[in-house]
C-alpha cells in the first residue's frame, strides 16, 4: 500500500527514473552503428597503405562515436515524431528516460571529441570526412530535408555512405575514386532498402507528416523508383571487380547477390505480397555481403602476401 501511495505522489510530482547506461547506448543507435563501423572497417582495408593496428582500432571506435553522436542528434531533432511513431516510441526521449537536453548536450559532446581524437589519431582528411557525416546526418536530412521533401532518403543517404570513405582516407589520407565507388554503393543502396520498408510502415510516416515516397507519391511509384535505383547499384556493386581493386570472389558474390537483389526488386515493382518486406531484409544481407567479400579478399591476400 505505501508503494502504491508513493509511486502515485511521484507520477504527480512528474518523476522520472534515473536514465541508465543502456539508455545512452540506446541513443547511439546501435544497429545503424554496427554497420558504420564495418563499412569504415573494409574500407581500412581495401585502402593503399597502413596504418598501425592500434591506432586503426581507435580510428574505428571514433568513427563509430561519431556515427552514434549524429544518431543521438537525430533522436534530439526527431523526439516530437518519434513519441507519435509505433516504431520509434520506445527510443529513451519518447518513453521519458532521458530528456532532449541530455540527448542533445550528449551528441555535441560526442561529436566534437569525435572528430578532434581522430583528426590527432589518424589525420586531418578522416576528420574531415566524419565532421561532414555528422553535419549531413544531423543537419541536412534530420533537420532540413526530413520533414521537406520525399527526396529525403535520396540525399540525405550520403551521410550513410561516407564511412567506407572515412576508414580509406584513415590510412591513405585521400580520397580517390575507389572510395568513391564504395560510396557509391551504399549510397545507390539506400533509397531501395528504406522505401522497401517505408511501403509497409507507411501508416507511421502518414501519422507524423513524414513525407516519404510512398505517402507524396504513392506506392506503385515507390515500387517503380525502387526498381530503377536497384538497376543502377548493381553495376555500381559490381565496380570494384572491373576497375580492379578486388577480385574474382568479390565479382561473384557480388553478381550473384545482385542477380538475387534485382529480382526481388521486380517483385516488388509488380507489387507481389510481402516483397518489399522480403527486399528490406534481403537488402541489409546484400550490403554486409559484398563488403564481407571485399574485406574476406584482402585478408586472405594479406595472410598469403
Amino acid at each position: 500500500m505505501t508503494d502504491t501511495v508513493s509511486s502515485i505522489n511521484q507520477e504527480q510530482a512528474g518523476y522520472r527514473p534515473a536514465a541508465e547506461a543502456r539508455d545512452f547506448i540506446a541513443l547511439l543507435k546501435p544497429r545503424v552503428m554496427s554497420l558504420v563501423v564495418f563499412t569504415a572497417f573494409v574500407g581500412m582495408l581495401a585502402a593503399p597503405g597502413e596504418l598501425h593496428p592500434v591506432l586503426a582500432l581507435a580510428s574505428i571506435v571514433l568513427i563509430a562515436i561519431g556515427a552514434g553522436a549524429s544518431g543521438a542528434l537525430n533522436m534530439w531533432y526527431d523526439a516530437d515524431i518519434d513519441t507519435e511513431m509505433s516504431r520509434t516510441a520506445g527510443r529513451p526521449i519518447p518513453a521519458g528516460r532521458i530528456t532532449p537536453g541530455e540527448a542533445l548536450g550528449f551528441g555535441l559532446t560526442l561529436s566534437f571529441a569525435s572528430v578532434v581524437l581522430l583528426g590527432l589519431v589518424a589525420n586531418v582528411t578522416s576528420a574531415a570526412l566524419l565532421a561532414l557525416t555528422i553535419f549531413f546526418y544531423a543537419v541536412v536530412y534530420t533537420m532540413w530535408l526530413k520533414r521537406r521533401t520525399p527526396q529525403n532518403i535520396v540525399i540525405g543517404g550520403a551521410a550513410g555512405a561516407f564511412p567506407p570513405m572515412i576508414g580509406w582516407a584513415a590510412v591513405s589520407d585521400s580520397v580517390t575514386i575507389e572510395s568513391i565507388v564504395l560510396f557509391g554503393i551504399i549510397f545507390l543502396w539506400t533509397p531501395p532498402h528504406f522505401w522497401a520498408l517505408s511501403l509497409f510502415i507507411k501508416k507511421d510516416y502518414e501519422k507524423v507528416s513524414v513525407p516519404m515516397l510512398p505517402v507524396v507519391a504513392g506506392e506503385q511509384e515507390t515500387r517503380k523508383q525502387i526498381w530503377l535505383y536497384s538497376l543502377l547499384m548493381v553495376p555500381c556493386g559490381l565496380a570494384p571487380f572491373f576497375m580492379g581493386f578486388a577480385g574474382m570472389f568479390y565479382g561473384i558474390v557480388s553478381a550473384a547477390l545482385g542477380t538475387c537483389f534485382l529480382v526481388l526488386a521486380f517483385y516488388v515493382w509488380r507489387g507481389e505480397a510481402k516483397a518489399d518486406r522480403k527486399l528490406f531484409l534481403f537488402s541489409i544481407f546484400y550490403l554486409f555481403s559484398v563488403f564481407a567479400a571485399l574485406a574476406g579478399e584482402r585478408i586472405v591476400g594479406g595472410l598469403i602476401a
